[in-house]
């Protein structure tokens, strides 16, 4: 009798471990976002903090408070001065959008291909107020993980030999130099990444914002914040940016979409094949393919919303794979991202 509790039980503990485990793992797999979250706000902190010690030999601890209090102020300051400007303009970009798509659809609902195409599409999913209302909804979950990431990152920013020192415990003592070394190619890699991408958004967003004011668009400073901010997304930011530019031109004339169109082209085949290239060769280059692939597994494993973290992600990936098996393992000499 003991004995057939004793099987009972051990099966019902086996049986709850195995359905637990998927749950682990979308746990583990939150984690490893926030904890890179975390690790993108220390970069940034780092990037602020660096001129001031290299330059003004302040001390590290100091040039990190002046760095996250300079991000507050600028962040703090454009929200005053630029905010209710931003507001209106955001607002007047989603009803010129809803505007134009209305009357898209009502097009098409007057031809027969238009009518295949909407039967096979439902309605409410293609509102521009929805989809924009999802984007913006903030939950309670998404500020509490925003929360813990800030905190958390800017603990690392100040004591990162804390919790290197402490990465570097979990290995024997054989391997922890190569791991030190490893982590700190890893660490730079993503600082270079980093600055490019601020490069990258900023110039986006300036000729964006410059573009739709000259083309006569109405609410150019909220559709270069949009453009600026979707560039943060690879391959998927600048179609993102181009959609409301598009839907807002549709409710001027022909030629505005037009124009619209030739500059988003413009504007993204410049900054791919003359800003990117030039960016790069001083920073981080990571294979096209390889982002690209990065983008669906990460969009496949954790969400939409996670693929912002597919062109980070990649980077440490590559890193890795570059250092610790094509250098280290197969002994081949190859450039690691960021190192001189």
């Amino acid at each position: 009798m003991r004995s057939n509790t004793a099987e009972f039980f051990k099966r019902t503990v086996i049986v709850v471990a195995v359905a637990l485990v998927p749950v682990l793992v979308w746990y583990l797999f939150e984690v490893i976002l926030i904890a890179m979250g975390a690790v993108l706000v220390a970069v940034l902190l780092w990037l602020g903090a660096e001129p001031l010690t290299r330059w003004l030999k302040l001390p590290h601890s100091i040039a990190l408070c002046l760095s996250g209090l300079f991000i507050i102020i600028v962040v703090g300051g454009a929200g005053y001065l630029f905010g209710a400007q931003i507001s209106t303009e955001f607002l007047d970009v989603f009803n010129r959008a809803a505007e134009a798509q209305k009357s898209i659809m009502s097009q098409m609902q007057g031809s027969e291909f238009g009518k295949l195409v909407l039967s096979h599409v439902k309605g409410e999913n293609l509102s521009i107020t929805t989809v924009a209302t999802r984007i913006f909804t903030i939950s309670a979950n998404f500020l509490e993980a925003l929360v813990v990431t800030i905190i958390a990152g800017a603990y690392i920013a100040a004591q990162p030999k804390l919790y290197r020192d402490g990465l570097l415990m979990l290995f024997p003592r054989r391997m922890r130099p190569n791991v030190r070394e490893t982590a700190e190619d890893v660490a730079n890699a993503l600082r270079l990444w980093a600055l490019a991408q601020l490069i990258q958004m900023v110039l986006v967003g300036i000729l964006s914002t410059i573009a739709v004011w000259l083309i006569g668009l109405p609410s150019p400073l909220a559709l270069g914040v949009i453009a600026g901010i979707t560039e943060f997304i690879p391959y998927l930011g600048p179609i993102l940016a181009a959609i409301p530019a598009v839907l807002v031109a549709a409710t001027q004339n022909l030629h505005a979409v037009i124009w619209t169109i030739v500059a988003y082209i413009i504007i993204h085949q410049t900054e791919g094949n003359l800003i990117v290239p030039l960016i790069q060769r001083h920073m981080v280059y990571i294979p096209p393919a390889l982002v690209l692939l990065g983008i669906v597994a990460i969009g496949f494993m954790f969400g939409t919303v996670a693929i912002v973290f597919a062109t980070p992600i990649a980077v440490v990936i590559f890193v890795l794979v570059k250092k610790l098996y094509v250098r280290d393992s197969l002994g081949e000499r190859t450039p690691i991202p960021g190192e001189d």
